[in-house]
């Protein structure tokens, strides 16, 4: 899979979906670092990637401007930390419904989640 990490999510997401095979792509550092919602997203639809972000907002507003997307997951906590971040996407990655994320957006909070086409 190929992923996009919004530049709020944690650094350590990129070595840690890196070692498990995945490919990713990560805004930090470079000249679309600061870039709004829409053109992250746009992002991650050129490289036909699954956009990882903690923005609420893209679980509202992605299903009403974009029925087709290759994914979405927001990862939305309390006290939200590396750890407990890295842990809800180790658990979403286990998921077999994690290989048809294509138009759908995951909302993962620190024991549900919700799912949105």
């Amino acid at each position: 899979m190929i992923f996009l990490l919004d530049e709020n999510f944690p650094k350590s997401a990129n070595s840690f979906l890196t070692n498990l095979g995945h490919e990713v792509i990560d805004v930090r550092g470079t000249k679309l670092q600061g870039s709004d919602d829409f053109q992250l997203f746009e992002l991650a639809q050129h490289h036909q990637a699954i956009l990882l972000t903690p923005d609420r907002d893209f679980y509202h507003t992605v299903p009403l401007l974009y029925p087709n997307h290759f994914g979405v997951i927001v990862i939305a906590l309390k006290q939200p930390n590396r750890a407990s971040i890295l842990s809800r996407l180790d658990w979403i990655l286990k998921q077999e419904f994690i290989l048809s994320i294509e138009n759908q957006i995951i909302l993962l909070r620190d024991s549900t989640y919700r799912i949105r086409k």
